[in-house]
């Protein structure tokens, strides 16, 4: 076999010595892995540092997103429930309006019925009337008839009363001058 470069054959110090050698190179090449680790970990680590802040970044911006939203949210509840409240007040409003609407209009109805009611009445008195009316001109009627018939009579008594009393009178002036004419011419 050969030697390797650097080592004597017979000496045990030469062993030794490419021992501590080989021992330091590979404490070297450990202290290179271990610092290359060191700056692989600190890259890695600010690289996760950077993704951290990146997230936090957007953390931060839906956390202000989310604040902002809440308080439109917040503030359109609160014109909601405002709204929500003057249609509430308003409706209860109009319901009362309307109650009072049907109230009048009941009493309305009421006073129409009991205007139907004093109408038909005197309509009621106005027939009654009306019939008593016409009997009592039928009666006017008969009675004028009668009247009629009546002073008709009288009349027709009055004329042969008078009749009666002129056929007298001439009866009487003409035996009166029949008797005159009877009379001698010396009486006279």
């Amino acid at each position: 076999m050969a030697t390797p470069v650097g080592w004597s054959q017979g000496g045990s110090g030469s062993v030794c010595l490419a021992f501590d050698q080989l021992r330091d190179v590979i404490e070297s090449q450990e202290d290179l892995i271990h610092q290359l680790r060191n700056v692989e970990e600190k890259a890695a680590h600010a690289k996760t540092k950077v993704l951290l802040a990146k997230e936090e970044e957007k953390l931060q911006f839906a956390l202000g997103e989310v604040e902002v939203l809440s308080k439109q949210l917040e503030k359109e509840k609160m014109a909601f429930e405002n709204a929500l409240s003057t249609v509430k007040s308003r409706a209860l409003r109009d319901s009362s309006k309307k109650d009072q609407l049907i109230t009048k209009c009941n009493e309305i109805e009421s006073h129409i019925i009991k205007q139907e009611d004093i109408l038909n009445g005197k309509e009621n008195e106005i027939k009654e009337l009306q019939q008593v009316i016409s009997q009592q001109k039928q009666i006017f009627s008969r009675l004028r008839c009668r009247n009629h018939m009546s002073d008709f009579r009288i009349q027709k008594q009055q004329e042969n009363y008078m009749a009666q009393v002129l056929d007298q009178k001439h009866k009487k002036a003409s035996g009166t001058r029949q008797a005159r004419s009877h009379q001698s011419p010396r009486e006279k």
